[in-house]
C-alpha cells in the first residue's frame, strides 16, 4: 500500500533503509536541500535525482549539485512532448486562469510526474519524491498523477508539514559547506522555469495589495527592439507549425515568439490562484510566445469555428483549465472536454499576421484556410 510523505520526518532511517527513492530535482533550493538531508540522515541511501527537462535549463545547474552530493543524476528531455501534448493543446484550449494568467504549473506537474512514475517502475524504485509545499496548487497536482496511475510505492513530499523556510533552507546549506550551490536570489524566490514559462512566487511578489516586482526578475521581457515589426505565424487543424511562413518544430517556435515578442516587453502576467483551502495566493509570470499564440489562435478560430460551437467551447474551455489547476489532468471531466477541442481545432487552419511594438500586438490579417467570414459584405449574397 502506498505511504503518503508529507515531512522530513517521514524520510528517516528506517524509509531510506527501505525503499530506492527517485526525487525530482530542478536544481533548485527545496530539491537541494532534500538530497541534503536525505544524505545526511543516511549516506548510503539509494537515491536517484531526477531532472525533467522541459526546456527550462536547469540540468546543468542540478548536475552541479548532484556531483557535490555524490547523488545519482539523471536528465530527461521532454521538451518536445511537453509543447506538444501539453503547451499546445493549452492554447487551443485557451487556458487562462479566470481570465487573468496563462497556466503553466499545471501543465508541466503531470508530465513529470508520469516519468517519474514509468521510470520507478522500470528500474524498480520503491518512492518518488517532490518538493511542493502546502502552499502551492502544484503539492495535488503531483500527487493526484500518482495516484491515477496507480503508483504503488511511496510518494509525496516532506514540505507540506513543518517546512523550514526558504531562509532556514539556505542558512543550513551554508552551514554544511553547500550555499555556493544556490542562487543568492533563490532565498527569496520559488521560480518554476519551462520553456513556455517563467514563473516565481513568494517574499514581497505575495501581496496584490501592494504589487511591486522588481524589473530583474523578468528576463524574456525586458524591452528592447525600439521599431514596430511585423510578424505571422501559421496554424494547422489547431497546432502552431510556422512563423513568418517557415516551419518551425514545436520548441524552435517557441524559441522564435518568446525572443520576439518578449523584445517588446509584452507577456507579463500578475494574478491571483485558489489553493486548496480557498485561500488565493498571487503569482507572476512572463509567458511572450503564449500571450501571442493565444490571442491568434482565438482570432482564427473565430474566423473558422460557427458561433453555436464557439459558446460551447468557451464554457468548456474554463472546465479543462479548473480540472488542470486542481490536479486532474487524467481525470475524465478534462479528458472528455480536451476531445470536444481537438475536435473543434481540426477546423481551425490559417494564418494570423501582427505589427508588434511596445504597445501591444495590432493584427493585420486573419486568413483562414476554411473561413466562415466574407470579405466585402456588400457583395455578400442577400438571402
Amino acid at each position: 500500500m502506498s505511504k503518503l510523505v508529507v515531512s522530513l520526518a517521514d524520510i528517516d532511517e528506517r524509509f531510506l533503509g527501505e525503499n530506492q527513492v527517485i526525487c525530482l530535482f530542478s536544481g533548485g533550493l527545496d530539491g537541494t536541500f532534500l538530497l541534503h538531508h536525505i544524505e545526511s540522515v543516511l549516506p548510503s541511501a539509494s537515491v536517484l535525482a531526477l531532472t525533467v527537462e522541459l526546456g527550462g535549463g536547469d540540468s546543468v545547474r542540478a548536475s552541479r549539485v548532484c556531483e557535490r552530493l555524490g547523488v545519482e543524476h539523471l536528465v530527461l528531455d521532454r521538451t518536445h512532448e511537453f509543447l506538444a501534448g501539453y503547451a499546445f493543446p493549452a492554447v487551443a484550449a485557451q487556458a487562462v486562469y479566470l481570465g487573468t494568467h496563462p497556466i503553466s504549473a499545471s501543465l508541466t506537474r503531470p508530465l513529470m510526474a508520469q516519468v517519474a512514475t514509468a521510470l520507478a517502475r522500470e528500474r524498480g524504485y520503491d518512492a518518488v519524491l517532490h518538493t511542493a509545499d502546502g502552499t502551492q496548487n502544484s503539492l495535488r497536482r503531483f500527487n493526484q498523477t500518482f495516484a491515477a496511475l496507480r503508483f504503488d510505492g511511496s510518494y509525496g513530499s516532506p514540505f507540506v508539514v513543518d517546512a523550514p523556510s526558504r531562509e532556514k533552507k539556505m542558512l543550513r546549506l551554508a552551514d554544511s559547506g553547500l550555499g555556493d550551490l544556490i542562487r543568492p536570489e533563490s532565498g527569496l524566490y520559488s521560480t518554476d522555469i519551462n520553456l513556455w514559462c517563467r514563473e516565481f512566487e513568494a517574499a514581497g511578489l505575495d501581496d496584490p495589495e501592494r504589487i511591486d516586482v522588481p524589473e530583474s526578475l523578468y528576463t524574456w521581457t525586458t524591452p528592447a527592439a525600439a521599431e514596430p515589426v511585423d510578424v505571422e505565424v501559421s496554424f494547422l487543424d489547431g497546432v502552431p507549425v510556422a512563423v513568418d511562413g517557415r516551419e518551425l518544430a514545436p520548441a524552435d517556435l517557441v524559441r522564435a515568439l518568446n525572443a520576439l515578442v518578449g523584445g517588446y516587453g509584452l507577456g507579463r502576467y500578475i494574478g491571483l490562484e485558489e489553493i486548496e483551502n480557498g485561500t488565493k495566493v498571487q503569482e507572476v509570470r512572463e509567458m511572450p510566445a503564449a500571450h501571442l499564440l493565444l490571442d491568434a489562435y482565438r482570432r482564427l478560430e473565430q474566423a473558422s469555428v460557427d458561433a453555436a460551437t464557439l459558446r460551447e467551447k468557451m464554457h468548456l474551455e474554463q472546465i479543462w483549465v479548473h480540472e488542470a489547476v486542481e490536479g486532474r489532468w487524467l481525470g475524465p471531466l478534462r479528458t472528455a472536454a480536451q476531445a470536444f477541442i481537438t475536435s473543434v481545432a481540426q477546423t481551425v487552419s490559417g494564418r494570423v499576421r501582427y505589427r508588434v511594438s511596445g504597445t501591444g500586438l495590432a493584427p493585420r490579417a486573419v486568413i483562414a484556410t476554411r473561413p466562415l467570414y466574407v470579405r466585402d459584405r456588400v457583395e455578400m449574397p442577400q438571402p
